[in-house]
């Protein structure tokens, strides 16, 4: 399934950092960043998530709630969150039912080997709960910038 511009986000439910329930309808009215990515504590990741930490006030200024998803637990969320001071939520997705909503599970290939994994994407969602912008190509040091034009 391949989610574009226009199309309203899946809805879900899902525990969070906290091990409460969470559901995306609860953000309607708020302008959602929605990202995906592969594993709490990875450099990437780390860059991209402390990048979004960095610029939380401009993106709450700019009306935006801040979601990470991964299929990480609710346990290691936790940890990422103290670790980097993170002020948002993370999502567990550890049976990847979210993923498969949005697509961000697939085949990918690193050094000759195939796997399935988390393809890093981050899905900008307006108020009404459309998908207002897809980020596939995402850069983890200057994340906020491309949401933020």
């Amino acid at each position: 399934m391949s989610l574009e511009v226009g199309d309203v986000a899946p809805d879900f439910t899902a525990r969070d950092q906290d091990d409460e329930m969470f559901k995306l309808s609860d953000y309607r009215g708020k302008k959602v960043i929605l990202y995906f990515y592969p594993k709490d504590n990875t450099p990437g990741c780390t860059a991209q998530a402390c990048n979004l930490r960095d610029h939380y006030d401009q993106l709450q200024a700019e009306g935006y709630e801040v979601l990470g998803v991964s299929t990480d637990s609710s346990k290691s969320h936790r940890k990422f969150i103290e670790k980097q001071n993170l002020p948002f939520r993370l999502i567990a997705d550890e049976d990847k039912a979210v993923h498969e909503l949005y697509g961000t599970w697939a085949e990918k290939k690193m050094y000759g080997k195939t796997y399935m994994g988390t393809v890093r994407t981050t899905f900008v969602i307006d108020e009404e709960g459309k998908i207002s912008e897809v980020i596939g190509k995402v850069k983890t040091k200057d994340h906020t910038n491309q949401i933020i034009k």
